[in-house]
This record gives C-alpha cells, sequence and structure tokens, in this order.
C-alpha cells in the first residue's frame, strides 16, 4: 500500500502534485509519504500486538532524520549498524532503551559512545568482538547488555548478495558452536547477558523461512536456559520483502500469525528489526528525461538520476518500477533508462517497455524509499540530491539539494 497515485493524469503524493515539487525543488529528487510510512509502522506493530515487542527500524533503509523522527513518534527504536547511526537514532529523539547495535566491525570508538548512551544491547558477531566490548565496558566501569547473533543456516531464498543466515555468510556465530559462546560470555565481568539475535537476509518473500530460523533459535534458547543462561529478548531480524516487480511478499499479519504461536510461552519480549518493508514502498526517486538515444541495437532514454542517486539496479540488478508523472497518448518502446555517470553499469532500467518520452518529461522510479538515499554518493562529484516528505496538501524539504561547495568541504 503507498499514496502514490494519479489524480486525473497527474501523479501525486497524496495531495501533493509530484510536478509542482519537482519544478520547485529541482530534479532528482527523493520523495517520501509520512501517510504511508506511518501506516506500514502501525500495521507492522499490530501484528505482534499479542506479546511483549519492540519495533526496531533499521536505519540503514533509510537514515533522514525527519523518517527517524516520524518512528520515534509512533513508538519506534532503532537497529543500528555504526556509530554515525546511533547518533542520528540519538539526534532523531529515539529512546537508547530501543536501540539495539549490530554490524560485524564495531570501532572501539563506536562500542564506547553506545555504552555511555546506555543501549538496549550489543548484537555482538563473534567472540574477539565480545571480548572487546567487555574489554572497553571494564575500562568504563560499566556493563555491556549483549544478545549473540546466530547464525541459523536457513536459506531465505533471495539475492545471494543479501543473504545473510548461511554457513558460508561473515555475519554471526555457528548455531552449533552457539552454547559454547554464550558459556564464555558468562565468564566475563562486564558482559550482561540478555538476549540472542538472528538476522537470515533482506526481501524475502516467504514466511517459511522466517519460521524455520525462529524454530532454530527457540530451540537453542530452551537449551540456554536449562544450562542456565537466562534470555529476555529475542530479536528476530528483519528481512520482510515488499513488492517491486510482480512479488507476492506475505503481510505483515500473516508473519504474525505464523511467529506468535511459537513465541508466546517463551517468556521474551520479541524484537523486529524492519527496514525494506517499513520504508520501501513510501519514496520514490524523480528524475527527468535529458535525451533519447537510438543506439546501433538498443534505445536509451537517458535521465538526470544515476547510479550515484540510486544503485540498487546497478549493484543487485533490482527492478524498479519507472512511471511517467503525468500519462499522455503515444507509442511505447524497449528502451535502457540510464544516467550520466560515466560507467557501462550506469542504468536504472534495461530493456524496458516504457512510453516513448520526450525530453523534460519527468519520470518516477517506484519503490525507492528503503536503499535509496542512504546509498547515495559523490561519484562523479555529483552533489547528492535532495528529500522531501509530503504529509496531505503540504510538503518539506527534509534535506537540502548539496552544492558544489558541499563536494569540497572538509579538502
Amino acid at each position: 500500500m503507498h499514496d502514490f497515485t494519479y489524480i486525473g493524469n497527474e501523479l501525486y503524493c497524496e495531495k501533493v502534485s509530484i510536478r509542482k515539487i519537482a519544478q520547485e525543488v529541482g530534479t532528482p529528487v527523493y520523495i517520501y509519504s509520512s501517510n504511508t510510512l506511518r501506516n506500514h509502522y502501525q500495521v507492522f506493530d499490530a501484528a505482534f500486538s499479542g506479546i511483549p515487542h519492540i519495533v526496531c527500524f533499521a536505519v540503514k533503509a533509510n537514515s533522514n532524520l525527519s523518517i527517524l523522527k516520524l518512528f520515534a513518534s509512533e513508538g519506534g527504536g532503532a537497529d543500528i549498524v555504526s556509530g554515525g547511526e546511533l547518533f542520528r537514532a540519538l539526534k532523531a529523539g529515539i529512546d537508547p532503551q530501543k536501540i539495539v547495535f549490530a554490524g560485524i566491525g564495531k570501532t572501539e570508538d563506536e562500542i564506547s559512545f553506545a555504552l555511555k548512551s546506555n543501549i538496549l544491547m550489543f548484537n555482538v558477531e563473534s567472540p574477539l568482538e565480545l571480548k572487546k566490548i567487555n574489554e572497553v565496558a571494564g575500562n568504563l566501569a560499566l556493563k555491556a547488555r549483549v544478545a549473540l547473533r546466530v547464525n541459523p543456516d536457513i536459506d531465505p531464498k533471495t539475492h545471494p548478495y543479501i543473504s545473510t543466515g548461511l554457513k558460508k555468510s561473515k555475519f554471526g556465530i555457528a548455531i552449533k558452536n552457539a552454547i559454547e559462546e554464550y558459556q564464555l560470555a558468562s565468564t566475563l565481568p562486564n558482559i550482561e547477558i540478555v538476549g540472542i539475535h538472528k538476522h537470515i537476509g533482506s526481501q524475502i518473500t516467504e514466511v517459511s523461512p522466517f519460521v524455520a530460523a525462529m524454530e532454530r533459535i527457540l530451540d537453542l534458547v530452551k537449551k540456554l536456559k536449562e544450562s542456565g543462561i537466562d534470555i529476555k529478548y529475542i530479536d528476530a531480524g528483519g528481512g520482510l520483502g515488499i513488492r517491486y516487480k510482480d512479488e507476492e511478499p506475505p503481510h505483515p499479519g500473516e508473519l504474525g500469525k505464523a511467529l506468535l504461536p511459537l513465541i508466546k510461552d517463551a517468556g521474551c519480549t520479541l524484537i523486529f528489526e524492519p527496514g525494506r518493508v517499513l520504508a520501501g514502498n513510501a519514496g520514490i526517486l524523480v528524475t527527468r528525461v535529458l535525451y533519447l538515444k537510438t543506439g546501433e541495437t538498443k534505445n536509451f532514454v537517458i535521465v538526470d538520476a544515476g547510479m550515484n542517486d540510486l544503485i540498487r539496479p546497478s549493484l543487485y540488478e533490482a527492478h524498479h518500477e519507472i512511471i511517467p508523472i503525468e500519462k499522455r497518448e503515444g507509442s511505447s518502446f524497449k528502451a535502457d533508462v540510464v544516467g550520466p555517470i560515466c560507467e557501462s553499469g550506469d542504468f536504472l532500467a534495461k530493456d524496458r517497455n516504457v512510453m516513448k518520452p520526450e525530453p523534460g518529461e519527468l519520470l518516477a522510479v517506484m519503490s525507492a524509499g528503503a536503499y535509496g538515499f542512504t546509498m547515495s554518493s559523490n561519484y562523479n562529484s555529483r552533489p547528492r540530491v535532495a528529500e522531501v516528505m509530503v504529509e496531505g496538501d503540504k510538503y518539506t524539504v527534509i534535506r537540502k539539494r548539496e552544492s558544489y561547495e558541499d563536494l569540497i568541504r572538509g579538502e
């Protein structure tokens, strides 16, 4: 569900014309619907209302302060993977006791920052990291609350680059070694074991991998409790997919129905880390057609947004629907939609049947609210684009477009 719809022949976000925003703010520009973001959060939160739970938005999906503030106002927490994301979450007013810190390469400075901020817990990825957290906590005369990230070796049936729960993954501790690692943690004087964490991948479009992984984790929780290690939090990670093209991802309610019977008697608070499912379809990237070009074997629609603005198609060959801002009569043709970056891999779509546009026309790249701006760069010395939030019949620029001066700041 999203709030990008045609009124007559013109695309709107809620009650605001996309064309109006593009004229006043320029292109390329990311546009988000506050109503969609809020609705997605509320639906996900309601799916687990039967048990104690915390919804920690995956900040890596979209770290704009206005979006983080919106989720904070709904009672949401944050799943962070860096000191910078912690800084953003705190600036947005997210309760530190609803912040969980994942990632395999936490630095000493980041660990110290998180301990001083009194976050809920670290999701620990390796024995050496566990020892480093213990050391830093000891130097600060603090106790570090931790969960160990356990790799359940479940195939999430998604793109290999965003699968994280297989044996060959760099993430987590092998489930067969988990009890031994928990016993190590229990001997460290500055460590308080509070939870267990798993995350099997991203853009998962079936419930069954979540269920299989949870069953393995719950079996481990039972064994840990039998050995005297009490688990208060089960962090189930994120990864629920969205529709980009013709996927049929499960509704959060279906995920809730499948998982609640398994965990309702576990005596634990459930943590979820949704990112894409909350933000993905709440945002679009608007771009302007610069030129049409007919090659020897292909047609090209050259636009002003490139792989530096939205890298998912180049990185994963990810599909994003591309639609005109203004519908009109005309013929369609097959073309690559490409940007201005000097790389052959700079494309937003390949061999796509699109309405043949004219230079100057506006196109919307759909489902760009997650892993869009956060993965953008200044490659080719291109200023990063503006971000806009729509609420009803008004819009606000929530991140200004960078200037050329911004490009050399600090050099």
